[in-house]
């Protein structure tokens, strides 16, 4: 059986941030898979190259740029290429982040506070405003942040992560109003508890009670997959979506729910 149209990415061209691992390599395959072009971003070489073995396997037109979204002279650069390689850019996933588990406000350095930010909100802001200057040229395109659990729970131990995630459905909205009389959406998605690099600490024997309460809580009784969030991605990002905006959907298992 195949796709619907509206879910059909052929022609499109997608940028993924982050693009070489966890929720960023599970939507780049997944657009692959629906027909699109797919450009990643990423810092580790050997991830980009594995992941663009993967999307060309999946018959898409593919790049990889090592590029470290916290660079803000490398973005602009690493973004033309991309169009001028690839063509306008007509989906931007902006899913590159980190976390420091600092233990909280009295022991987080203000270093640390600044690298998460820069990370995951302020190069969503900085690579989001290219892309929609290139999208309102032709009145279409679709922006897709990624939040979490933590935009909308406290977290103690974690609170630059927290406040950026947090900020990033404000700043979706936000977008969403600006850009929707261009024809462009803006959407965001928020995982939860997904098997990655970044939470395969809480998997381990040390952080068992707290696995086992994340278990506990989530009415699926597992984590989540990689590949999982790419579905929900491809619905944002196709024409199934275009009265869609300023949303944030969950996909999590229904962990939020209880």
């Amino acid at each position: 059986m195949t796709a619907p149209a509206s879910f059909d990415l052929a022609g499109r061209v997608a940028l993924v941030t982050g693009g070489n691992g966890g929720i960023g390599r599970g939507i780049a395959l997944g657009f692959a898979q629906a027909g699109a072009a797919v450009a990643i971003f990423g810092r580790n070489t050997a991830k980009n190259a594995e992941v663009l073995a993967a999307l060309k396997s999946a018959g898409a037109r593919a790049m990889a740029l090592a590029v470290d979204v916290t660079d803000r002279t490398a973005l602009e650069p690493a973004f033309r290429r991309v169009e001028a390689e690839l063509g306008p850019v007509d989906i931007l996933v902006n899913n590159a982040g980190i976390a420091n588990l600092s233990g909280g406000i009295l022991q987080e350095t203000a270093e640390s506070w600044d690298s998460v930010i820069e990370t995951q909100l302020n190069a969503v802001f900085l690579l989001s405003k290219l892309a929609a200057a290139s999208m309102a040229t032709r009145k279409r395109g679709k922006i897709i942040n990624l939040g979490s659990m933590y935009s909308y729970f406290g977290a103690g131990p974690i609170p630059s992560y927290s406040a950026a995630k947090g900020a990033i459905v404000q700043l979706t909205k936000s977008m969403a109003i600006e850009l929707a009389p261009h024809g462009i959406q803006v959407n965001a998605l928020a995982p939860g508890w997904i098997e990655t690099d970044m939470t395969a600490p809480v998997r381990t024997e040390a952080l068992k009670a707290m696995n086992d309460e994340i278990l506990a809580r989530t009415p699926a009784g597992r984590w989540g997959q990689p590949e999982e969030m790419a579905g929900t991605a491809i619905f944002l990002a196709s024409s199934a979506s275009d009265f869609v905006t300023g949303e944030t959907i969950r996909v999590d298992g229904g962990y939020a729910i209880r």
